[in-house]
């Protein structure tokens, strides 16, 4: 595996993080949210008409997106899963309404383009999911989703915003025409990789989407932070890995490579993405009356307490 490229340390700007991520998220809310087992029933009468209007962002999410898609490559994808396992990484140790609260200190106070913190937006999809009537693990899922951001908190574990947040797409083969400002992949070197930029690069048709490797991201770290260190089922896994994987849920692309049971968890992601954008118009949730529920929540799916980050 490539190893780590030596980079100047990362400044952690929360207000600028906050602005790029609402900003990327006001232009990503589906017209029409597909529905998992039952359709979402909390943003019905919510106005979804002109959303994911790329051509009309700001240019801080335009330059945003050019800048990760030139550097999200395959060496940077490895080098950055060789460094999240390495045993000599440090793996601070915090429960999840710990992790929740340290999250929420990336919020500026003073920055007039920001009006809900972090555990405002995550309660509000966690408080969506549960008007609506949807299962306990999924409400547990709207409350941590946002989690993997906590990377900016940890050595060696990003290197800026754009390998935080953004749409994610798998990285090894051609980057698909339906991944937004594809043509800012002209600046990545894998585009013109003899593999790499093949339809099927260095995977096989229908391998299973757990074989490719995503773009390293908040969605990826979670899921790789959560996936032997919580009870949540597959389908929740599943919310968190891809929900920024918009490429794959909203456009119908990289469905080549699905193998048997990847519809499921396609299925998965649509559902939980209405909660996850819609919410953010909703009031504001009282944090301290709520916290009792979701610590009761917590225990129930996270019985160790404690979560090696």
């Amino acid at each position: 595996m490539a190893a780590a490229v030596d980079s100047p340390p990362i400044h952690r700007d929360g207000a600028s993080l906050e602005a790029i991520s609402d900003a990327i998220d006001t232009v990503n809310i589906l017209k029409d949210g597909p529905a998992f087992d039952a359709e979402s029933q909390f943003d019905a009468a919510k106005d979804k008409s002109a959303f994911r209007q790329y051509e009309d962002a700001c240019e801080r999410v335009k330059s945003f997106y050019a800048e990760q898609h030139a550097k999200q490559t395959v060496a940077h994808n490895l080098a950055a899963r060789e460094r999240f396992h390495s045993p000599s990484r440090s793996r601070p140790e915090m429960g999840i309404w710990e992790a929740i609260e340290k999250l929420n200190s990336l919020i500026d106070d003073s920055d007039p383009d920001t009006e809900l913190s972090q555990i405002q937006h995550l309660l509000q999809s966690a408080e969506a999911i549960r008007r609506d009537g949807k299962p306990r693990w999924m409400q547990l899922t709207g409350l941590i989703h946002d989690l993997g951001k906590l990377m900016l908190f940890f050595d060696d574990c990003c290197e800026g915003q754009w390998d935080v947040v953004g749409d994610t797409f798998p990285v090894g083969c051609r980057f698909d025409d339906r991944c937004v400002y594809r043509e800012t992949f002209a600046a990545n070197p894998d585009s013109r990789h003899p593999v790499y930029s093949t339809k099927y690069g260095m995977y096989s048709r229908g391998c299973g989407m757990d074989k490719l490797l995503m773009s390293w991201g908040h969605d990826e770290y979670l899921y790789l932070v959560l996936k032997d260190q919580s009870t949540l089922p597959l389908e929740a896994l599943a919310m968190i890995r891809y929900h920024s994987f918009y490429p794959w849920h909203k456009e119908g692309a990289y469905t080549e490579f699905m193998a048997e049971g990847d519809e499921v968890l396609l299925n998965a992601v649509r559902a939980f993405n209405p909660y996850d954008l819609y919410s953010k118009s909703d009031d504001v949730p009282d944090v301290a009356k709520l916290k009792p529920y979701y610590l009761e929540l917590i225990d129930e799916f996270f019985p160790q307490k404690k979560i090696r980050w």
